[in-house]
């Protein structure tokens, strides 16, 4: 039985789960100028984040104050911090908190939210009600106060952190699968299972959860730089990730308390957070335009 895509009254026809996969979506995707380029960028934060033991050439916690505010040079490319660490070195470790809680909240957060926004969809109305006002009270809190209102209680950790980003990205994944699913329960091969008697897990499982998970992926995968550079944002502040632990944050926190003699720092930690941002942009916009069958009627 096909599957059909969320729709508006003037949306195509439904679209057949898979048909948009196989090897035409690899070459789609790698014949995308952006595309490729947000591809390249993530997989080298990826290559960093897994094999960062064998990519750095120093130990990212050896202090040597011997060496401290060496500039950029072949020995160290990124130069040395004021207790002479290698930049470098502890840029590419940084990597591994990035693809840490890239990973881990968002994985979180989207498991949550589909969760939640299927039962909001599919289930009784009051559950709808119940799970909307839950979005809304959620979304109404500005995103740094309710960080500092639970960091305060549980302390700097990276699992406050965690559960900073869990709390403030889940109602937007909510919200996507509850519109989604509010479409297709209604739609003609749900009623025909329904009718055939079909309970609510196949029809869920089978007909409504392939549909939206599509579209719940690329808006993943767009908002991962969000949770890197909230994670990032926290720990500049002292509220994130404890030391000596070398997130971009604390990289980025340490160098501009020494801006004037050692800009290099800033700079190392600042260029990574940028290039993961481009990099799961440039990848979600091409994932967006290539699984879109409204947009990709139109190439």
């Amino acid at each position: 039985m096909p599957v059909s895509e969320p729709v508006s009254e003037a949306a195509p026809p439904p679209v057949r789960t898979g048909a948009v996969g196989g090897p035409s979506l690899s070459r789609r995707l790698l014949g995308d100028p952006l595309g490729l380029a947000g591809l390249v960028l993530v997989l080298l934060l990826l290559a960093c984040g897994l094999f960062a033991g064998w990519i750095t050439p120093y130990d990212p916690f050896k202090i040597a104050v011997r060496d401290r505010f060496l500039p950029p040079s072949l020995l160290h490319l990124f130069g040395t911090d004021n207790l002479g660490r290698d930049v470098f070195s502890r840029v590419v470790e940084g990597s591994r908190i990035a693809l840490y809680f890239a990973s881990v909240a968002t994985g979180l957060s989207v498991l949550l939210g589909l969760t939640l926004g299927l039962i909001a969809g599919y289930g009784p109305r009051w559950a709808d009600s119940l799970f909307v006002l839950l979005f809304d009270t959620v979304n109404a809190f500005p995103r740094v106060m309710l960080a500092l209102a639970v960091i305060t209680v549980l302390g700097p950790s990276s699992a406050s952190v965690l559960l900073v980003i869990v709390v403030t990205t889940f109602p937007t994944y909510a919200r996507l699968v509850r519109t989604s699913t509010l479409s297709l329960k209604t739609a003609e091969f749900v009623l025909a299972e329904r009718s055939l008697g079909a309970g609510t897990p196949r029809i869920l499982l089978r007909h409504i959860l392939p549909n939206v998970v599509g579209p719940l992926l690329i808006l993943a995968s767009m908002d991962i730089p969000v949770v890197i550079t909230l994670e990032a944002g926290l720990t500049f502040l002292g509220l994130g990730v404890p030391p000596p632990a070398p997130s971009w944050g604390r990289i980025l926190n340490e160098g501009y308390s020494f801006i004037r003699e050692a800009p290099w720092i800033v700079v190392s930690g600042g260029i990574p957070l940028i290039l993961a941002t481009l990099g799961f942009t440039f990848l979600g916009e091409a994932l967006r335009d290539l699984l879109d069958p409204r947009l990709r009627s139109r190439r």
